[in-house]
């Protein structure tokens, strides 16, 4: 996860390219999805569905996070100007109940918070999802004292160039965001399309803060709760997407780790699987049955050996799509530390290696679109690919 360009005339170059793919992608607006974008009272729901999205589709990941600070409106207006097809946010709860968007709940590599005083005493050790962590998180905050924070870059060693934007942004609100999206959405005559995780859900429940209901509400009030709506609800707690089924009718994700971990709610609940399993006809049958699509890791499409090159793909996506789910795997960076090492160029772990080339590696399976934290390469990977 790194934002290391070797030149500037480079990155203006790719980044006028993935504009000019994005007309050739066919993404340009009409006043008929104008119209459906508006939805019911204004909102951004009612247009298209799942399966009318491109392929591959361009997701990106945290926003535009290769070249702005993750989880800002800075970075979700890049990834869309780029030409991104969904724009991901993660959601956490405030200590008084509002739905933030962060990657974590710890916000200490995120924000400037470690540089105000008046909050030095709330730090804290906590254990999540089995993990202990020490920093401040965001349950201990209300909303106006997360807003006094001013958002960073969460990884300035790989991203220098990122932090050239470290206070610019605040934490938004997820009604910002939608807000946001809606605005968007009229000014180009389409619905912007969101993808929205719940962050440890079974452990903010324990805190009395579930993130279910009140996404729900969000979601009705912006008309966004349809099985058409833009807008996609993913976690990597099952239960927590079976919670949200039950609420509304918007497209679900079930997000997947690595092969031997178990979901965190399945760890509390006594359910001895694992991610292997739930990646088996079975397992995949069960998720079909109040899921959309899965959005597993890239090393469960494709594995990597001992060295970290690429194998031979795995079954999942025939098995998946026999199964009639969608597959949106995570995450693909241009960085050569986050490339398989076949795909990797010179020395410097921070510089950018092939990444067209993994790009067609993994899209050559078939998969249905990818969580890319550098939308336009990825677009322009799709565009070579043939995306539609």
């Amino acid at each position: 996860m790194t934002e290391r360009v070797s030149g500037t005339p480079g990155r203006r170059a790719l980044l006028g390219a993935a504009v000019l793919s994005t007309a050739a992608l066919g993404l340009a607006g009409t006043a008929q999805a104008q119209a459906a974008e508006r939805g019911r009272g204004g909102h951004g729901g009612g247009h298209g569905s799942l399966r009318d999205l491109p392929v591959p589709t361009v997701i990106g990941h945290r926003g535009a996070s290769g070249y702005r600070p993750e989880h800002t409106l800075g970075s979700y207006q890049l990834a869309l100007d780029l030409g991104a097809h969904i724009v991901e946010q993660d959601l956490v709860p405030t200590k008084d109940g509002h739905l933030v968007c962060r990657h974590e709940n710890d916000i200490t590599a995120t924000t400037d918070v470690a540089d105000h005083p008046e909050f030095a005493g709330r730090r804290a050790t906590k254990k999540i999802d089995g993990v202990s962590y020490t920093g401040w998180f965001t349950e201990d905050f209300t909303l106006a004292e997360l807003k006094t924070l001013r958002a960073t870059e969460r990884i300035p060693g790989n991203r220098p160039d990122n932090t050239l934007y470290d206070g610019r942004w605040t934490i938004p609100t997820f009604e910002e965001v939608l807000r946001w999206a809606d605005k968007e959405g009229r000014k180009r005559g389409k619905p912007v399309w969101l993808y929205v995780e719940t962050k440890h859900p079974t452990y903010f429940r324990s805190l009395g803060l579930g993130l279910e209901e009140p996404l729900a509400r969000l979601l009705r009030r912006y008309g966004r709760d349809r099985k058409n709506a833009p807008l996609i609800l993913q976690s990597f707690e099952p239960s927590s997407v079976q919670r949200l089924a039950r609420l509304v009718e918007t497209p679900r994700i079930v997000l997947l780790s690595g092969p031997t971990t178990r979901p965190w709610d399945f760890v509390e609940s006594g359910d001895p699987r694992t991610v292997a399993d739930l990646v088996k006809p079975a397992g995949l049958k069960w998720i079909a049955s109040y899921a959309q699509g899965i959005g597993p890791t890239l090393d469960l499409v494709i594995p990597k050996d001992a060295a970290g090159r690429l194998t031979a793909p795995t079954t999942l996506v025939r098995d998946a799509h026999a199964r009639g789910l969608l597959l949106h795997p995570y995450t693909l960076r241009n960085e050569n530390s986050f490339l398989p090492a076949d795909f990797r160029r010179g020395t410097d772990p921070n510089a950018y290696g092939d990444i067209f080339g993994a790009a067609a590696a993994y899209f050559a399976t078939g998969i249905d679109g990818i969580f890319s934290d550098h939308p336009d390469t990825a677009l322009l990977a799709a565009a070579d690919f043939g995306g539609r």
